[in-house]
């Protein structure tokens, strides 16, 4: 659930579009290999604004006055992706994850057009991993099937919680009658599906999120996230906060998640994240690996690696703007490289989500920065006991998790 990263409405956007020798040329970073590709595709139409959500989302009402612009959009979204494919010539592709909004508004047919296109136009592993978030409030008998069909081959289900009361605290537009459902059929029809849940919801105690793990797993998920509730800038929450667990309560509720997660056969591999063996996302993975991921669609963030440079991008917001730019050809509002001195930072906070940590080589593969440039942070980091590593790898510690930010800290720019 990290597919693009919050981005605040500029009304100074302009579009900017640069050729390929602009990210070949000289400069300070030296790469000798580039990492895993990965493609992000965002679908900003959902039913209701979540009042925690912080995500480049617009509510389109089914029968409202308005279809949703399904094919114009789509049209959009392979332009866009023409427009950027000089930049991951001879490029494998090996995941896509349709986030949004809700990408299951959508309709099959629109979905199958979709990922047809990007056959087309992307050479994609053989067994990519292809994942659509979707959400119960647009769950109809058979469509997560037809989804199935089209080419999806994993589901992630925004179920958030099973409980009405809190369904409700926290704004969502489907009950709990109706998440049951939908997880019941996509256990049905997908051997790989995640559930969605949030903690630390208003008024939650430690036996309502006892009740919501436990029906969840008796689903045998082979993959669950479980996010903490944050209090995101610019929000409706953020405006009006609600009254939520302290974090004693919080923290004794991960513990609860962590033991009743173990007990079901599932490895906490990440910080949010827990799997069955073979069911690790490779899409999210690959983000906290510090991989690239090539990001199409309103407000979609890019992370691509050159020889010598990292460039982040980001495409229009709005979504009519988007469309307008990217079938003229100019879907990018923002174009910039990373600072060498900020790539420690980007670096640790993903790499330090991950239960395994990271292997020392790959840091210096995918930064192309000499060990010397984190050394100190390293240092700082053990001695806290954040951290264990040895001459290959570096590995957060139980504290360091539960500390991650303080963790992270220790590697910002002085």
């Amino acid at each position: 659930m990290i597919p693009i990263q919050p981005h605040t409405t500029d009304a100074a956007e302009v579009a900017v579009q640069r050729d390929i020798q602009h990210y070949m040329r000289p400069g300070t970073l030296q790469l000798g290999s580039l990492p895993p590709l990965s493609l992000y595709v965002h679908l900003p139409w959902c039913l209701k604004k979540c009042p925690y959500c912080d995500f480049n989302s617009h509510e389109h009402r089914k029968g409202g006055a308005a279809a949703l612009p399904e094919d114009r959009y789509i049209d959009a979204l392979m332009a866009d992706l023409e427009s950027a494919l000089p930049l991951i010539w001879g490029r494998t592709v090996h995941s896509v994850f349709m986030g949004g909004g809700t990408p299951s508004l959508f309709s099959p047919e629109s979905i199958d057009k979709l990922i047809a296109g990007l056959r087309a136009r992307l050479r994609m592993e053989p067994d990519c991993e292809i994942t659509m978030e979707a959400n119960p409030g647009t769950f109809e008998k058979d469509r997560f099937k037809a989804f199935r069909a089209a080419g999806v081959n994993r589901l992630s289900v925004g179920v958030q919680s099973f409980d009405d009361r809190f369904l409700q605290s926290v704004g969502r537009v489907h009950d709990a009658a109706q998440a049951q459902a939908a997880v019941r059929e996509a256990a049905d029809n997908f051997e790989t599906f995640n559930i969605d849940l949030m903690y630390a919801l208003p008024g939650q105690s430690l036996a309502d999120l006892q009740r919501d793990v436990d029906t969840a797993l008796s689903f045998a998920p082979p993959h669950l996230s479980i996010y903490h509730l944050t209090i995101e800038p610019n929000t409706y929450f953020a405006k009006y906060p609600p009254v939520v667990p302290e974090d004693d309560t919080a923290y004794d509720m991960l513990d609860l998640i962590t033991a009743s997660t173990g007990t079901a056969g599932m490895q906490r591999y990440e910080v949010s994240a827990y799997a069955k063996p073979g069911h690790q996302c490779f899409h999210n993975s690959n983000y906290w690996q510090f991989g690239d991921y090539l990001g199409i669609g309103a407000g979609a963030h890019s992370k691509l690696s050159f020889a010598h440079r990292i460039a982040r991008q980001v495409r229009f917001r709005d979504p009519n703007c988007y469309m307008d730019m990217a079938l003229a050809g100019t879907p990018l509002a923002q174009d910039s490289e990373v600072k060498r001195a900020d790539l420690p930072f980007e670096y640790m906070l993903n790499a330090l989500r991950l239960r395994e940590g990271f292997a020392l080589q790959t840091f210096m593969e995918r930064t192309g920065l000499p060990m010397s440039s984190i050394a100190k942070g390293l240092d700082a980091a053990h001695a806290k006991g954040l951290i264990t590593r040895d001459l290959g790898r570096v590995v957060p510690t139980e504290r360091g998790f539960d500390f991650l930010n303080d963790l992270q800290e220790l590697f910002l720019a002085a």
